[in-house]
């Protein structure tokens, strides 16, 4: 049977105010990616979070940005690549000491907004990501853009590293996604979005916006939790891949 992972990123509220229904989607997805507090997220929100996680049997994963609450972790902050090794460190600690409190367990990181678009193309950035991740817990998997720098500085790493592609994110020709300034780089149509997705997995390759196939490795795809309809996006997503007859598991299984 094909396997393949549904993630998201959860967990991206700040005290009062929340995004999204992160209980719900704990319902659809196999992995989840929770803001550690940078971009969004708390220690009460990552809390609830993870325990919910758990008793739906999602594994979690440390989702990592640079320190840009207001931005939501889209503005590039110019920091060295020792500054953002030390970032992710702290990030990865503290959703592990949270995940832990909850009785949940971290298995993978995965980059966010500006920081994962930077190492998408920058291999020193990538390479940062790597470092801090196999210093903390070698053991980590590192969910990483498909075809991006992101891979080669986890395999230079020797970390385990996943290929994940996005369901509602165009991809240029080169094979990078689309700058979000751009139209029609968050797509919205929930049927192309499943048709395009199921597409990208069977074919085991990137769609470029030209209709290009770049061939590449598939774990987990990706479904934006901050959008308005991604629930239903991930539900109907989930459901378009189980009749196509893959079976939905996490690519890092935290829960024996």
């Amino acid at each position: 049977m094909r396997i393949v992972d549904l993630n998201a990123d959860l967990g991206e509220g700040f005290g009062a105010w929340r995004m999204g229904d992160d209980a719900a989607m704990l319902g659809v997805v196999t992995s989840a990616n929770v803001a550690c507090g940078f971009h969004a997220g708390d220690p009460d929100i990552m809390a609830a979070c993870f325990a919910q996680a758990r008793e739906a049997g999602v594994a979690v994963g440390a989702h990592v940005s640079f320190h840009d609450l207001a931005g939501f972790g889209r503005r590039a902050i110019p920091m060295t690549t020792l500054e953002v090794e030390r970032i992710v460190a702290y990030q990865l600690g503290a959703a592990q000491a949270m995940a832990c409190y909850a009785g949940h367990r971290i298995t993978f990181v995965k980059a966010h907004g500006a920081l994962a678009n930077l190492a998408e193309r920058d291999p020193e950035i990538a390479g940062a990501i790597s470092r801090a991740v196999a210093a903390v817990d070698p053991s980590i998997t590192l969910l990483a853009i498909a075809l991006s720098e992101q891979v080669r500085a986890a395999e230079r790493a020797a970390l385990r590293v996943a290929h994940e592609i996005f369901a509602d994110r165009a991809y240029a020709a080169d094979g990078r996604l689309a700058p979000r300034a751009r139209k029609r780089a968050v797509l919205h149509d929930l049927d192309e979005v499943v048709e395009r997705a199921t597409r990208m997995l069977m074919e085991g390759a990137i769609v470029t916006e030209n209709e290009t196939m770049l061939p590449t490795p598939i774990d987990s795809i990706c479904v934006h939790g901050d959008t308005p309809q991604a629930l239903e996006m991930a539900r109907r997503l989930r459901a378009a891949l189980e009749a196509s007859g893959y079976r939905l598991r996490p690519f890092a299984p935290s829960l024996q």
